[in-house]
């Protein structure tokens, strides 16, 4: 499968690295990685190889920024996306828990998507609010504190009313 940027991608892109000066044109990795899983829904291996050769990076460097950050979707995702931190503080005050209970609601493992394509549940890497743990991110976008059990359950509740 090939991918192919289109004139409207181009035209983003290329005003993303006139951002920079051009001998550091790569420094636009993420923002067209962005622009990419923002009209594809994903990154693909291809889309990488694309981004790679537009910026002049071997595809290699464009494949560690999008497996680095959490944000960038390698394969498709459900139209909510839930990623549950488990790093260590949060993993201390029942983000593990958060994360299995979460799973087992939606019937899927972690990195997984609901059969009619609505949830993905991800664990995540730290969200930066520990103090509010277990803490969440959904749709890589809004984040959400304290959530136990109940606070999941409506969460996925009003998740599922508003698809409808």
């Amino acid at each position: 499968m090939s991918f192919v940027i289109s004139p409207a991608m181009r035209a983003r892109f290329d005003k993303e690295v006139a951002k920079y000066p051009a001998e550091q044109k790569v420094s636009a990795v993420m923002a067209c990685l962005a622009i990419v899983q923002h009209e594809k829904g994903h990154v693909s291996p291809e889309a990488e190889a694309a981004v790679g050769q537009y910026l002049g990076m071997p595809v290699i460097a464009v494949h560690e920024v999008t497996t680095f950050y959490n944000m960038y979707n390698q394969q498709p995702v459900g139209r909510y996306k839930l990623n549950v931190c488990t790093n260590l503080p949060c993993a201390l005050r029942s983000g593990d828990t958060a994360l299995e209970h979460l799973c087992a609601k939606l019937g899927v493992e972690p990195y997984g998507t609901t059969a009619d394509g609505t949830f993905t549940v991800q664990p995540s890497e730290c969200l930066g609010a520990c103090a509010d743990a277990p803490v969440m991110l959904v749709n890589d976008r809004q984040m959400l504190s304290f959530m136990d059990h109940a606070r999941l359950d409506e969460l996925v509740e009003t998740l599922k009313a508003a698809k409808d």
